[in-house]
């Protein structure tokens, strides 16, 4: 998967894609990730890619120039399946967005500033716009990487253990089980019986169960 991201703060995303997981997964060759700086395309003298909103009203707009400008360059050079808009007022990202997106081969994503993109940026380039919650960032930066880490852990051969990922919370509707390690016992607190049992029909039944009842009473709507 390659994934191309256009922002103005180019130095805010190299880190969460620098360890563990994400450094993996492009050292290994599943992701090719391009962080492009959107000034870089500005014709301003100095490189300024926002001004003031047409009828007024609080709040500096980016550009429409430098964003279709480099949006433009790479589309001549390859096809993206989606070019997409982090922004407060998008569709909120869930795990079925996040499984379909990575089956995608090239993605765009787009993050704003300020009070928003050029409105023509969204009608005329984006093809799907997503929030990561119900308030407002800085930027659409940290969205981004949060957009990206979700999606890129669930391409195949990413993650050691390639089933670790479909028994994540909400691949089946549900928050996970509760999880336990050695020691099975510490200052009195014991890991339940059944988990050491070894019969793994039990341990199945026991962890749906518990999924459920977990999924009830933390976020009941999932069950709507």
């Amino acid at each position: 998967m390659r994934i191309d991201i256009l922002t103005i703060l180019p130095d805010l995303l190299h880190s969460p894609f620098s360890d563990s997981i994400m450094k993996r997964a492009q050292t290994k060759g599943h992701l090719e990730l391009e962080i492009h700086n959107i000034r870089d395309y500005s014709t301003n003298k100095h490189s300024k890619v926002d001004d003031y909103q047409y009828g007024g009203g609080a709040g500096m707009v980016m550009n429409i120039e430098p964003i279709a400008a480099i949006i433009d360059k790479l589309q001549s050079e390859r096809d993206y399946d989606e070019i997409i808009f982090m922004t407060p007022d998008g569709e909120l990202l869930e795990q079925a967005i996040c499984n379909d997106l990575s089956l995608k081969g090239n993605i765009m994503v787009l993050c704003g500033h300020y009070k928003g993109v050029d409105e023509r940026i969204r009608e005329y380039y984006i093809t799907k716009e997503i929030s990561i919650g119900s308030y407002v960032l800085s930027g659409g930066e940290l969205g981004a990487a949060v957009l990206v880490d979700s999606v890129v852990r669930l391409i195949p051969g990413v993650l050691n253990d390639e089933t670790s990922a479909l028994t994540d919370s909400f691949q089946d509707g549900l928050l996970s089980p509760p999880v336990y390690t050695r020691p099975s016992e510490y200052n009195g607190m014991k890991v339940p019986e059944v988990l050491l049992s070894g019969d793994f029909g039990k341990i199945d039944k026991w962890r749906e169960d518990k999924a459920i009842e977990r999924t009830k009473a933390r976020r009941p709507d999932l069950l709507d």
